[in-house]
């Protein structure tokens, strides 16, 4: 199921809509590199802003893939 999540980044309040399989892999990535959520989710917005302007859900939904595809110990 998709559900909208409320998070601050940057000083600034925004939503964010992930499947519930996508926010749980979020949340284990930030736990296995030993940094909150916010700063996790601040990072993947500052990365997206590159070559491919993604919206930030794709943005999460495509560094949790790739973090998973690097075979990070499996998260």
């Amino acid at each position: 199921m998709i559900r909208k999540h409320s998070v601050v980044i940057a000083g600034h309040p925004t939503s964010i809509s992930l499947e519930d399989e996508f926010w749980s892999m979020l949340n284990k990535v930030a736990d296995k590199e030993g940094i909150s959520l916010a700063a996790l989710i601040c990072k993947i917005d500052t990365e997206r802003q590159g070559e491919k302007p993604y919206n930030l859900s794709s943005a999460i939904r495509i560094y949790v893939l790739n973090y998973s595809l690097a075979g990070s110990d499996k998260i």
